[in-house]
């Protein structure tokens, strides 16, 4: 098994994960763990999980992976894109049992309605570019890159998601609230 500080293609990972279906390989899982639980917990925490939710999901996700090594499939998708999908659908599923979670759709319109009238969405709306690009470089990095996808790069929420593997409602919500963050850091009235 490759060293610690090693880093790993694909290819090593999926070895990992079938050596964990096979052979219940704990080192092999140790070693999945200790690179992929700190990305899954950030990339949990740009979704809106909080600290001890989002490690409460990463636990699940991981435990997933223990129980379920056998249906990783990577001819189908990486370790990565798999663990990652495992985490997202975890989350949303326990957005879905909170008591104040509502119907996605109906919440949408409005999201993008607030969204468009608090700050003008073309990036030639802003006076200073360099300002723009530096307070677009300090977001977390889910939200710099949902914003320069959206705005920059002019993808439709649709593809972002699609590209992402990320829900629709995700992209809006991560897109909403880095939208909050550039125009607290810009200055704009709120």
């Amino acid at each position: 098994m490759p060293g610690a500080a090693e880093a790993l293609d694909s290819a090593a990972w999926a070895r990992l994960a079938v050596a964990v279906a096979e052979r219940g390989d704990q080192a092999a899982f140790m070693r999945i763990y200790d690179h992929f639980a700190p990305r899954l917990r950030r990339y949990l925490s740009n979704l809106g999980a909080g600290g001890a939710q989002a490690d409460e999901l990463v636990q699940d996700t991981m435990l997933a992976l223990w129980r379920k090594a056998a249906l990783f499939d990577p001819s189908r998708a990486s370790l990565d894109a798999w663990l990652f999908r495992i985490a997202r659908n975890l989350h949303i599923d326990r957005a879905r049992r909170e008591p104040y979670w509502r119907p996605l759709q109906e919440g949408l319109d409005q999201l993008d309605a607030a969204c468009m009238a608090a700050l003008d969405p073309a990036p030639e709306g802003f006076v200073d570019q360099r300002a723009l690009g530096a307070a677009i470089d300090r977001l977390p990095a889910l939200q710099a890159r949902l914003v320069r996808m959206s705005y920059l790069e002019a993808h439709s929420h649709r593809e972002i998601a699609q590209a992402l593997g990320m829900p629709i409602g995700s992209v809006k919500s991560a897109l909403h609230r880095a939208m909050e963050r550039l125009r607290t850091a810009m200055g704009a009235p709120a």
